[in-house]
Order: structure tokens, then sequence, then C-alpha cells
């Protein structure tokens, strides 16, 4: 049995239950509130809170990394997120596993507040993922492992649409024969761009400006005029 669903007069109530169902200790349980509870007035039209405790999974260990490193890293991290949402005020679960590539943790959240949680175009959870690893590298824990935060599989869905926006204007800039440009993307969402154009032999990419959140170009051979921006990244940089 990998969870339960209990209920109780208090959400404390229905942890209990569901901790003496699964045989476990707290620590070794993920809890998430389907209801808060209220009491009633005189016993009536009360609510019963109920919980889904779901039993921790082991954490994935990240390929080509020393034995245990990872699993340091997506512990770590993962402690530091959960602090992290509660401070919020968010109810939440969060799993570490390995990410997409060698070297790389992915620390999951679920939780009914995901719109919080990513953000105006995943600026907040930008934001959560510097906190973790700033505070997970202060501890000196998985020194050279990427740790990337995510909800709602938002990141390989921005992904997707940041790879189809680099295409529509990439064939607006090349149809128009004039720069295109994209205001306030973070590094991650400027390297998708690209990426996504950098084999294309009729444009050039090129990011302007300081601080996380940068503008980028997109321009068509020919437009002579922006070949050298002033304060660029360089051709095709992040």
């Amino acid at each position: 049995m990998e969870f339960v669903e209990t209920e109780g007069d208090s959400v404390d109530e229905a942890i209990e239950k569901a901790l003496k169902i699964l045989g476990v200790e707290r620590d070794k349980v993920e809890v998430e509130v389907l209801v808060e509870g209220r009491a009633g007035i005189l016993g009536f039209d009360g609510k019963k809170a109920c919980i889904r405790a779901s039993l921790r999974k082991p954490i994935v260990e990240v390929a080509g990394r020393g034995e245990g490193e990872s699993s340091v890293v997506g512990e770590k991290g993962r402690e530091v997120l959960r602090e992290i949402l509660r401070l919020m005020g968010v109810e939440g679960t969060v799993e570490a596993k390995a990410g997409e590539v060698p070297e790389e943790v992915l620390l999951e959240i679920r939780s009914g507040e995901g719109g919080l949680l990513i953000g105006h175009r995943g600026q907040t959870l930008e934001a959560l993922q510097y906190l973790v690893t700033r505070i997970v590298s202060e501890r000196r824990a998985g020194e050279g492992v990427h740790v990337v935060v995510d909800t709602e599989n938002y990141r390989e869905r921005r992904r997707r649409s940041l790879e189809d926006l680099a295409l529509r204007l990439g064939e607006k800039a090349k149809r128009e024969r004039k720069t295109v440009s994209v205001d306030a993307l973070s590094a991650a969402d400027r390297r998708i761009i690209h990426a996504v154009l950098q084999d294309d032999p009729w444009l050039t990419t090129k990011s302007l400006g300081t601080g996380p959140y940068r503008r980028l170009l997109i321009i068509p051979e020919g437009d002579r005029k922006m070949k050298d921006p002033p304060k660029g990244d360089g051709q095709k940089s992040p």
C-alpha cells in the first residue's frame, strides 16, 4: 500500500489514522490535505478533515554521479523546498528524482496552488529554484549537480511554447527582413530560443541588457544596422 486517504475531526487526527494504517512514522510519509475540515455549530454542519498520506519514495540516483551524492542533493533540496512552502503557507508535497540529463536533480512540487508557485512567466518558480540552489550550495551538498524545481509539468510546457514562438518569430523576421525582439526573458528561456534558431543560416540571435531578464533579438540576414547592437551578449549567446 503506497498511500491512504483518511478522515478526522482535524488534520492531525486524520494524519494519525493514516500513520497507523501504514505502520510508519510521520517522517516516512508525504501528506496532502484534501479537505481542511471545520467545526460545526452546536455539533451541526461540521466537515471532516481529509488527507492523503503517501509513502516517501527513495530518491533515484543521477547517472554518472558518485555513490549517494545525488541522494544528498535531492534530500537536502526537498527539505529546503518543503520548508519554503511551509513559510509561504502553501500545502503540497515535494518529490525528488533524476532530471532529464546527467548531473541534474528534479524537485517536483505537487500542490493545488500551481498558479501561485509558477507565477508570471515562471518567475516565482525560478525564484524558488534559485533559493533552493543557493541554500543547498551553502551547505556544501552536491557541487556540480544542477537542481531544477518544477510543478504541473510547467518546464516542459514552457519549453514547447518557446520553441513554437522561436519558429514563428524567426519566419516573421525572414519574411519581413526586420529584426524581431522579445522582452524580459530569463537565461533559461533565452537558451531555448537560441538553440531552436542556431542552425538557421539566415538568422542571428543576440541578447541585450543586464540582469536576469533580458531582451532577445532575432536578426535576419541583411538587417545590417542590427548586426552589432550595443552591449550585446554576442551571436547566439544566452
